[in-house]
């Protein structure tokens, strides 16, 4: 089995990775309003998305609603100018970030106690989601190679 067939068209993955980052950014956003849908309340959704006790607060989530827009933001950029280097560099970055999110989303699996609603939603969402968005982020800054071949 070929990369190719494992990873959808750059322009079909480019556009899964910045939809999936912005509604995430979208998602972290309303969450600075204090707003704790789809929780009860802030402990119940700090322990379903990070499985610890953090403030949902706007110092703390504005810097990754930032980090989420860029990383949709390098990845859209870098499919419209693949021979970019600098683009093509940050959509690598993009494509580190979610492959160490899936990773420590295994390694998550065997440390965090199978009753938590972060387990299960680590196991099926999360960890899921983020390897699929590297192998498709990957996909499009491989983009570059292929569009010289043409």
């Amino acid at each position: 089995m070929s990369y190719r067939t494992i990873a959808p068209a750059p322009t079909r993955a480019a556009a899964l990775v910045t939809s999936v980052l912005t509604v995430d950014a979208l998602l972290h956003l309303y969450w600075t309003t204090g707003a704790t849908w789809p929780a009860a309340d802030d402990e119940s959704l700090s322990r379903a998305v990070l499985g610890t006790d953090v403030p949902f607060t706007p110092p703390v989530l504005l810097p990754l609603v930032a980090l989420l827009l860029t990383a949709s933001g390098l990845v859209l950029a870098h499919s419209r100018r693949p021979r970019h280097p600098v683009l093509r560099l940050g959509t690598l970055a993009v494509a580190a970030g979610l492959s160490l999110r899936a990773l420590a989303g295994i390694y998550w699996m065997f440390a965090e106690e199978p009753g938590t609603a972060f387990y299960w939603l680590n196991l099926a969402l999360y960890t899921p989601l983020c390897a699929v968005l590297a192998v498709a982020t990957l996909r499009v800054a491989r983009w570059k190679d292929e569009a010289r071949a043409r």
